[in-house]
C-alpha cells in the first residue's frame, strides 16, 4: 500500500480535529439547553426527542433504503443516477426534501397531536438537526481524528491494523485517509459554519411545516420541500465536483435567509391552536 507512504499530518490536522468534534456536540447541545432555558413551561422533550426520532427514521432507515436501490446497488438505475450528475444531484435533493419534509409533516401532524406550541415546534427542529450532527457527522469527524492521530504516530502497520485497512480496501479508504491528514482551521471553520447553517435551517423548515399543520395551510409542506431542495442543490454540486466549497457556504447561507425570514414571520404569526381531533 504505497500510497499511504505519502500520508503526512498536518501540524493543525489533530487539535483542529479536536476541536471540530468537541463544537459538533456543543451545538446540539447548546441551541437545546438555551431553548429549553428561555421557554421551559412551553416546551416539553418529548418533542424534541419525537424530532430526533424523525430525522432517524425518515432520513437515515427510509431514505437510505431507497439510496441503496438507486445508488449503492448495480442496476440500470444506479447506473444511470450514479453516471449523470444532473440526474445524481436532482435525485439526491429531491429524496432529502421529500423524505425529511413527509417525515416532519407526519410526526407534527399524526403523532405530536398534544402540546402544540409554537416554541415546540422550534424544540423539534432542534431535535431534527442536532440528532444529525450527534447521529451522522460527528462519528465521521471522530473517525477522521482517529485517523490522524494513528498515522501521525509513524507506525502504518497499526494504523492499517487498527482501522482495517487491507490491500482490497486501500484504494477506497485512501480518500478519507488524505481528507483526515489535510483536515486544517479553515476546514473546522466550514464544518462549524455550515452545522449552524443547517441548524438554523432545520428549526426553519419545521415551523414552516408546523404552520401548516395548525393552520391547515397545504401549501406549507410542497414550499418545505421546495425550499430544502433548493438549500441542498449546492452541497449535492459540490459532491460532484461542480462548484467550490465557498460557493456552497454562500447558496447554503442565502437560503437559510430565506428560510430563516420565512419561519420567523410564521412564527410571529403562530397562536397555541385548539386543534379538533382528526388532526
Amino acid at each position: 500500500m504505497s500510497a499511504f507512504e505519502n500520508i503526512v499530518i498536518g501540524k493543525s490536522s489533530i487539535p483542529s480535529l479536536i476541536l471540530t468534534v468537541i463544537l459538533m456536540i456543543v451545538i446540539p447541545v447548546g441551541f437545546a439547553v438555551y431553548w429549553r432555558r428561555k421557554h421551559q413551561e412551553r416546551t416539553k422533550f418529548s418533542w424534541l426527542i419525537a424530532g430526533a426520532v424523525g430525522f432517524i427514521v425518515s432520513a437515515r432507515v427510509l431514505e437510505l433504503g431507497v439510496h441503496y436501490i438507486c445508488i449503492v446497488a448495480d442496476n440500470p438505475i444506479s447506473q444511470f443516477i450514479n453516471g449523470n450528475t444532473a440526474a445524481y444531484v436532482l435525485y439526491g435533493v429531491t429524496m432529502a426534501g421529500v423524505f425529511e419534509e413527509c417525515g416532519r409533516h407526519i410526526v407534527l401532524k399524526y403523532i405530536l397531536k398534544k402540546d402544540r406550541t409554537r416554541e415546540n415546534a422550534v424544540f423539534y427542529g432542534i431535535g431534527h438537526g442536532g440528532i444529525e450532527v450527534l447521529a451522522v457527522l460527528l462519528p465521521a469527524l471522530a473517525g477522521y481524528l482517529v485517523m490522524a492521530v494513528l498515522f501521525s504516530a509513524g507506525d502504518t502497520e497499526t494504523a492499517f491494523k487498527t482501522l482495517k485497512i487491507t490491500e482490497e480496501n486501500a484504494s477506497a479508504a485512501l480518500p478519507t485517509v488524505q481528507m483526515a491528514a489535510s483536515f486544517d482551521w479553515f476546514m473546522m471553520a466550514m464544518n462549524v459554519v455550515e452545522r449552524l447553517f443547517a441548524m438554523v435551517g432545520h428549526i426553519g423548515l419545521t415551523v414552516i411545516v408546523y404552520d401548516g399543520v395548525v393552520n391547515r395551510r397545504k401549501w406549507c409542506l410542497p414550499l418545505a420541500i421546495l425550499l430544502h431542495m433548493l438549500m441542498d442543490t449546492f452541497p449535492a454540486l459540490y459532491q460532484r465536483g461542480v462548484v467550490p466549497l465557498w460557493a456552497v457556504e454562500v447558496w447554503v447561507a442565502a437560503w437559510t435567509v430565506v428560510i430563516g425570514l420565512a419561519a420567523v414571520r410564521l412564527y410571529g404569526k403562530q397562536k397555541d391552536p385548539s386543534v379538533p381531533k382528526d388532526v
